[in-house]
């Protein structure tokens, strides 16, 4: 009987000493799962901020007083007064810039966000509609770096003490004005060539392209913009006298082509009852297509938060067409 109940405690005793290693070991793993579980937060935190760093910023602002009372009209507008609200939004660019993001402002103007929403079929009160109209804003009208100056500062250079509209209205002078004169001839020609096949590739429907530029200048307080509404079944540059959109259109891209300055071209196309998004931006000397992606991305992503926002209903982002060698 004691030998028997020798060898069963003998045996107990053997699968216990066997099984305390491997208890350990779980015991072990268990404690340091919540560990590896904050080190890999960590790590996508710091990929996010890495990414985050990457994705430049554009908040459209209201820059004067009675743009700001127009909006006041909206429920979901979440501000009261104006003088606040500039100061928010120094807080918000210095928030951005500190954490290495760069970024730009732009011009909230309400008279324009109610045609992009109309235009759109969007619902002009929320702030996802303010948004989309901020990413258009982005991709297609001037825009000014933030580098830690006053926002009143900034915005003051971007009305330039007068209108923005002004830049789009008078681009001829200053465009040929960024550009030395053994270049103009040659950026000329290669303008009027990228938009002829800009409009080739485009075939039939309702066009409207916007070119903007930003000529490397001590002062960037002169954004160029210019867009060219195109109809018919066989679209062309049509008339290019002085002053005409088609000739204020290829006198800014010159202007951009000419000097090696940012800055892109979009097409938006409305066939059948549904639009298309193309975009190039202008790179050695000629446009180079977007991708897919980017047109999307331009236009899908919120540029004060860098969060994605729904594509336009019936709106397709597709890439730029590849255009011919000048």
């Amino acid at each position: 009987m004691d030998s028997r109940t020798h060898k069963k405690t003998d045996r107990f005793h053997g699968s216990t000493t066997a099984a305390a290693p491997a208890a350990a070991l779980t015991v072990a793993e268990s404690a340091s799962a919540p560990s590896r579980c904050r080190s890999w937060r960590r790590l996508r935190r710091a990929e996010r901020r890495a990414l985050r760093r990457e994705a430049a910023s554009t908040v459209a602002v209201l820059a004067r007083a009675r743009d700001f009372a127009a909006m006041r009209r909206y429920r979901s507008f979440p501000h009261r007064d104006h003088a606040g609200y500039l100061r928010s939004v120094h807080d918000l660019l210095r928030s951005l810039r500190g954490q290495g993001v760069h970024a730009r402002v732009a011009l909230f103007e309400p008279s324009g966000f109610r045609r992009f929403c109309a235009a759109a079929g969007l619902d002009a009160d929320t702030s996802r509609s303010r948004a989309r109209y901020t990413a258009e804003v982005a991709a297609t009208g001037p825009s000014l770096s933030y580098d830690g100056e006053p926002v009143r500062e900034l915005l003051s250079r971007l009305l330039n003490g007068a209108d923005v509209a002004d830049t789009a209205r008078r681009p001829t002078a200053l465009g040929r004005r960024h550009l030395e004169p053994t270049l103009c001839a040659e950026a000329d020609h290669r303008a009027r060539s990228a938009l002829a096949h800009v409009l080739t590739a485009a075939g039939a429907g309702e066009h409207h392209l916007v070119c903007s530029v930003t000529p490397p200048t001590p002062n960037p307080a002169l954004p160029l913009v210019a867009a060219l509404p195109l109809s018919g079944d066989s679209p062309g540059p049509g008339d290019e006298s002085d002053e005409t959109p088609t000739r204020l259109f290829t006198v800014v891209l010159a202007a951009g082509l000419g000097t090696g300055s940012a800055g892109g071209v979009v097409l938006r196309t409305t066939r059948g009852g549904h639009q298309t998004v193309r975009g190039w931006r202008l790179a050695n000397g000629w446009l180079q297509p977007l991708t897919e992606a980017e047109v999307f991305t331009a236009y899908c992503t919120d540029p004060a938060t860098g969060e994605p926002v729904p594509p336009e209903p019936g709106v397709a982002y597709r890439p730029g067409f590849p255009l011919p060698p000048p």
